[in-house]
């Protein structure tokens, strides 16, 4: 498994940064899984710097960002006609208020992995996620240190769908209807959360009980609200089932809610694909079957 890596500077310019936290917390996961981590220049040389995953072949420096580092990430994770030149997604680890978040290469690193439903992992939180999952998978005995990650009783998690995916969300909440009503409390946007309500009730959910509650629709803030609750650390998982074919005239409340999860980097996992979020969900369920 080959993932791109990129963090942008504050998230290695100390020997207690966003970056080490993570590679701490799932260097054993790393080397466990045998992850190829192809890093951007600056973020290579940060992770040589403090000694982290010495000697492991699997850690590939990539060109700094102004000579194209970041753009090659986005290139492979496209897929190109090498096999070794295909990368299965991203780890970014964002500083929200960096102008270079927002530079074309950063966005359509993000937007090709929606669009091809690999993984873009964008905070600590998600990365140690993604590890724990991955080692499930794979048949490792789960990670005691990421069991607060897996405490699905004592989290809220946001549902959000654009209009086009929220057919995929519709079919993702009959999938795992269980898993999801594991959570202690579940939060949408207005049209989203109403359909997901239904659902609900549905399937035996009492009709006087919201299984979802919800917000506003995403044009009229609901998106904003659910940012409020994320960094007052009230929101602990979104899966946002992000349409990536469409102009969005509230394209500023959505980067928002984006900027919001990647401001409290160490708590929020989010996850943007299908895709992922199943993989996810079925990691879930091995996981407490190991308990």
């Amino acid at each position: 498994m080959r993932m791109g890596l990129a963090a942008n500077a504050i998230h290695h310019d100390h020997d207690d940064a966003a970056l080490f936290r993570w590679l701490r917390a799932s260097e054993r996961g790393i080397r466990e899984l045998n992850l190829s981590l192809h890093a951007v220049g600056r973020t290579y040389a940060a992770i040589e710097r403090v000694g982290l995953l010495a000697g492991y072949a699997g850690l590939v420096r990539y060109p700094y960002g102004h000579e194209g580092g970041l753009m090659k990430l986005v290139a492979e994770v496209v897929g190109m006609p090498q096999p070794e030149r295909v990368l299965d997604g991203a780890i970014y680890l964002i500083n929200p208020v960096d102008p270079s978040s927002t530079f074309p290469e950063a966005v359509a690193l993000k937007r090709q992995c929606v669009i091809h439903q690999k993984p873009f992992i964008s905070t600590v939180a998600s990365a140690r996620d993604w590890i724990e999952c991955e080692r499930i998978h794979a048949g490792f005995a789960p990670d005691p240190g990421a069991d607060s990650l897996f405490a699905l009783e004592d989290q809220t998690i946001a549902l959000i769908a654009h209009d086009a995916m929220k057919p995929q969300m519709l079919a993702y909440a009959t999938d795992h209807f269980e898993l999801l009503s594991r959570f202690a409390r579940r939060v949408g946007t207005g049209t989203t959360g109403q359909h997901l309500n239904e659902l609900a009730w549905s399937r035996g959910w009492p009709q006087d009980k919201p299984w979802v509650e919800r917000y506003q629709s995403g044009p009229m803030g609901g998106d904003a609200q659910i940012a409020d609750m994320v960094l007052e650390r009230r929101c602990q998982r979104a899966i946002f089932f992000e349409d990536p074919h469409v102009a969005r005239q509230h394209e500023a409340d959505i980067q928002l809610l984006e900027r919001a999860v990647t401001t409290v980097t160490d708590e929020t996992v989010c996850m943007t694909a299908p895709r992922v979020a199943n993989r996810w969900a079925e990691a879930v369920r091995r996981r407490s079957a190991w308990r």
